[in-house]
């Protein structure tokens, strides 16, 4: 049922309140839980960091803003605290560096068919190959480390397999960015996309920043900080799509309405009845904030809030398998690259070209995807039992 922006006000924002038992709920199941539960979590954990990102930096820039962005941006904290620490403590780093890439491939698939712009829609095409790739690496370092088969918790859902090679994804910073939407003519749903997108690339970014450091293997903490570049790359491409001309409340308002749009796609698709109780509940509160925002916007700016806002949710997220659509673009797009906002075939990016002297000194020692992923390929069980089942076991367990 479609969710009505203007009728449905949600929870008023004094009546947002939490306590510490209500913010540290029990955690999700990391192998009895559907993959997709640990992928909406940490797609609303950056979805909410973001939100609290963007309100501390918009505080900086206006004087006007301050007082209602702190109210909300104290509520949203709060929010992200909650869906956080629905993340396991069983759950190791690199276990949730798994999660990070499936929601990267099965969020940006879904939103790459859904973007009605097809200049936006290869955008994400483009950055979901390179996602797709990450899983790939992070996979064999998982198996090589833990010695854990990494479809133990991305389910089938999504191939364990080779996109668009690490080592050739690293681009002059001026090849990363992209045309903007315009503000006045674009789709609600495509500003909504760029927002949704950049944000769950930015808590990428800062998860492999923060956790890269942590590991002892010297391979594990190349990979990270490799990847974490690439995410760099990533949140200037998606947040580069955003019409910059659009005034600070606009982006506001439209930031809630995205929020609100994640939490409303994340209740449709919910198994876990008690995690899906918490998703109403966001949902009724980021009503709460949009309809908040949606006053300011009428008294400060003077605007009716539908001359940007749908009347109602845009098509959701689907939280499903995209395996398919995925395999379909590797096969037809992974050879693309960036050349100033535009993609071309690798073909047409000429020697001494700006990215290509880039990606060749970060690679002139060595590239760390490369190593990682040496000699690998995914197959039921892990390395180990490879290896036990290519020597061959003999009489009473004993190896040969």
């Amino acid at each position: 049922m479609a969710l009505e922006l203007f009728k449905e006000k949600g929870v008023p924002l004094d009546r947002q309140v939490f306590t510490w038992k209500d913010l540290v709920q029990r955690p999700y199941s990391k192998l009895d839980d559907d993959a997709f539960t640990r992928v909406r979590v940490i797609l609303m954990n950056g979805i909410e960091s973001d939100a609290v990102r963007f309100k501390h930096i918009a505080a900086r820039l206006s004087r006007n803003l301050r007082e209602p962005l702190a109210l909300i941006r104290r509520v949203e904290h709060h929010q992200q605290t909650l869906i956080n620490w629905l993340n396991p403590s069983d759950q190791s780093p690199i276990e949730t560096t798994l999660g990070f890439e499936q929601v990267a491939i099965e969020v940006t698939a879904s939103v790459a068919q859904k973007e009605p712009d097809p200049y936006l829609a290869q955008a994400y095409r483009f950055g979901l190959l390179e996602d797709f790739d990450h899983l790939y690496r992070y996979s064999a370092l998982y198996d090589r480390i833990e010695g854990k088969d990494p479809n133990y918790l991305i389910q089938s859902y999504s191939d364990i397999r080779p996109g668009r090679p690490t080592s050739v994804e690293h681009r002059h910073p001026l090849d990363d960015l992209r045309r903007p939407y315009d503000l006045r003519t674009a789709h609600p749903l495509s500003k909504i996309h760029a927002l949704l997108i950049t944000a769950a690339e930015f808590q990428t970014h800062d998860f492999y920043m923060n956790i890269g450091p942590m590991f002892s293997d010297p391979v594990a903490r190349q990979l990270y900080a490799e990847i974490a570049s690439i995410e760099e790359q990533h949140v200037t491409q998606y947040g580069s799509l955003i019409d910059p001309d659009q005034t600070l409340l606009e982006q506001w308002m439209l930031h809630e309405a995205m929020e609100l749009y994640c939490y409303y796609s994340c209740l449709a698709y919910e198994g876990n009845a008690r995690i899906k109780a918490i998703w109403q509940r966001m949902v009724d509160y980021e009503l709460g904030h949009l309809h908040h925002v949606m006053e300011l916007f009428q008294r400060l700016e003077g605007r009716d809030p539908a001359e940007v806002l749908p009347a109602t949710l845009p098509d959701l997220v689907d939280f499903k398998t995209h395996r398919e659509f995925v395999r379909r673009t590797l096969a037809q797009e992974v050879d693309l690259r960036a050349k100033g906002t535009e993609f071309v075939d690798k073909a047409e990016i000429p020697t001494g070209h700006r990215s290509l002297l880039y990606r060749d000194q970060l690679n002139s020692e060595g590239s760390p995807s490369e190593i990682a992923a040496a000699g690998y390929q995914w197959k039921p069980g892990t390395e180990l039992v490879g290896r036990v089942q290519a020597i061959g076991v003999g009489p009473e367990g004993r190896l040969q």
